[in-house]
């Protein structure tokens, strides 16, 4: 091989190696053809931004408070999640692979199977609303999503901005829902969402600027939501008690 040709051949070696770590792969449904291809050289950055890929995907234990509403401790690689509201008096421990799990409402253990079901969906549905409003950035390019370009806009404080929207296909519990994004185009970092509830509808049902993003673990998270408040105690952690996912006692909430 002469000289030049090997140098191309290093050259396109070193672009290929490139683009494999700056793209990650997408939900199976992930509708590729029908999104734009710069939303989703967007969406890569964003992740790029937040810790990579890699470091999304080893992540085991992540715990917040919603609001002051409940706390969630997710263990992310068998897909469990501890719920508790001591305001409300209730814990849910739920496994979200099999819908499986205990609950403890309003002091007493919940034994009868259709009471518990129906709370154990609930554990579900509260789960995919309280981990959206915190791992949204990392969920761009989920199953069922359709990611469009819409603009460049410039938010206060002199921020430019791309603007995404995402909506759904036959996904979660809305799936008629839709949101716009805006991605700050110097730090990849989402800044802002508005929520649809309904992809028609002529105003955004809610607004939140997202700030104060900080390094917990390996990965990103932003718990300033604006004028909504905080999602407070946020940890990332390798290890965390096993019990914490079969006990139906509760926590204090700080």
């Amino acid at each position: 091989m002469n000289p030049r040709a090997a140098l191309l051949l290093s050259f396109f070696a070193i672009l290929f190696l490139t683009n494999c770590k700056s793209s990650y792969h997408a939900g199976t449904t992930f509708n590729t053809t029908g999104s734009d291809p710069q939303a989703i050289a967007i969406a890569d950055k964003v992740m790029q931004a937040m810790g990579g890929y890699r470091n999304w995907s080893n992540t085991r234990y992540i715990g917040w408070d919603f609001f002051t509403v409940r706390s969630l401790v997710w263990d992310k690689k068998l897909h469990r999640v501890r719920i508790e509201s001591p305001k409300k008096n209730y814990v849910i421990v739920l496994n979200l692979n099999d819908m499986s799990g205990k609950v403890m409402w309003e002091g007493k253990e919940v034994t009868h199977p259709d009471t518990l079901k129906k709370y154990l969906n609930l554990g579900r549905d509260i789960w995919i609303n309280d981990s959206y409003w915190l791992f949204m950035p990392f969920k761009l390019k989920d199953s069922g999503v359709t990611l469009k370009y819409k603009a460049e806009e410039v938010m206060m404080g002199n921020v430019y901005t791309d603007k995404l929207q995402l909506t759904f296909d036959k996904v979660g519990v809305t799936p008629e829902n839709m949101y716009n994004v805006w991605v700050d185009k110097n730090t990849h970092l989402v800044v802002k969402w508005e929520y649809y509830s309904k992809p028609t509808r002529e105003h955004a049902e809610i607004t939140n600027t997202w700030g104060n993003y900080k390094k917990y673990g390996k990965i990103l998270l932003s718990d300033d939501r604006g004028e909504r408040g905080k999602l407070r105690n946020i940890f990332v952690t390798k290890n965390y008690d096993e019990a914490a996912f079969n006990k139906l006692a509760l926590s204090k909430l700080e």
